[in-house]
């Protein structure tokens, strides 16, 4: 069942043209990762997702409903900008009980559900002290906590790790893997890591010029940009190292091929792999080696070149510096 439904919406802010004939889906509990260039209109589709916005054409659903019907967007779905603040004199807790309260958690589960919470975004420990001690990691954890206050079916978080060091990173990643393994919530999240979409979503969608360049399922994603893998190998020693780069250099289906001290990469066809393996390995001793699909960069750099490259090309992308609301 789709949660999310995306119809042909455009949405312009004066001559800035953010949206234009965007179309999406998302089934209930996927993880989907918006990707996309600054002024892509990736916050642009968060908002009308939310509600906060209207589209000027095209129609939008989330669970089942306008998203601009208060009362749906209240109890089924929750929105996290990228930046969310606390009164530093509450607590964790105090801030955890509040939302419950607004959100007509049962006085007789109330402590239960937000210690509940606490635990999902691994701020146990951490509950009783001032939110103006937090660090900026876990002030973003607790704005996830307050967004599942209630058990939402979707949470739309924008740009959730921006600004965080790696272990407020781990620690957030760690918090978004558990929820798609333990509840059926629908996550849609947007990243300037595609990394990080890689690692988290079951889904991916890249936007380019406010329309949705290519999307699916990541591995799929993946897999059909994947025309050269990377082939990397450790020798026996660097005067071996050496001269299997320069034997590479006859070898017509390898490109980009590198040596570092004793080891040495070259770019092939997934189906020249084993060759270029046997190749070397026949002439020289092979400590190990590792053959590396691309990830989604090769997917984003295809289908932004094939949407530049699709038809009027006339339209200003909208940036921050283009007049139009930061799309």
């Amino acid at each position: 069942m789709n949660v999310i439904e995306v119809d042909d919406v455009s949405k312009a802010y004066g001559d800035v043209q953010a949206l234009d004939g965007l179309s999406l889906s998302v089934e209930q509990g996927a993880t989907l990762g918006v990707f996309g260039t600054n002024g892509a209109g990736k916050t642009t589709l968060f908002k009308l997702l939310a509600g906060l916005n209207r589209p000027d054409d095209g129609s939008v659903s989330v669970a089942g409903a306008d998203p601009t019907d208060g009362t749906t967007v209240r109890e089924r779905v929750r929105y996290l900008p990228e930046h969310a603040g606390f009164p530093p004199s509450l607590t964790g807790r105090e801030i955890l009980r509040f939302h419950a309260r607004m959100r007509s958690v049962p006085s007789t589960e109330r402590a239960h559900h937000v210690e509940r919470i606490l635990h999902t975004v691994g701020l146990a420990e951490a509950a009783d002290r001032r939110v103006g001690g937090y660090s900026n990691g876990m002030n973003r954890r607790l704005g996830l906590g307050t967004a599942l206050v209630g058990e939402p079916a979707v949470l739309i978080l924008d740009e959730p790790t921006a600004g965080l060091d790696p272990d407020g990173i781990r620690a957030f990643h760690e918090v978004v893997e558990s929820l798609a393994a333990e509840t059926d919530v629908t996550i849609v999240f947007s990243s300037h890591a595609l990394g990080e979409i890689q690692r988290l979503c079951s889904e991916a969608v890249i936007i380019a010029d406010g329309r949705v360049a290519t999307a699916g399922p990541v591995e799929e994603l993946r897999r059909a940009a994947a025309d050269e893998v990377t082939v990397s190998l450790s020798l026996a020693s660097e005067g071996d190292a050496s001269d299997a780069a320069a034997e590479l250099q006859d070898f017509e289906a390898a490109t980009s091929i590198a040596r570092a001290g004793t080891d040495v990469t070259a770019r092939t066809t997934p189906a020249d792999a084993y060759d270029l393996l046997t190749a070397v390995g026949e002439a020289h001793d092979i400590d190990r080696f590792e053959v590396r699909e691309p990830g989604l960069e090769a997917a984003f750099h295809e289908a932004v070149s094939e949407s530049s490259h699709s038809g009027d090309g006339t339209r200003p992308i909208a940036t921050e510096d283009s007049g139009g609301e930061p799309a």
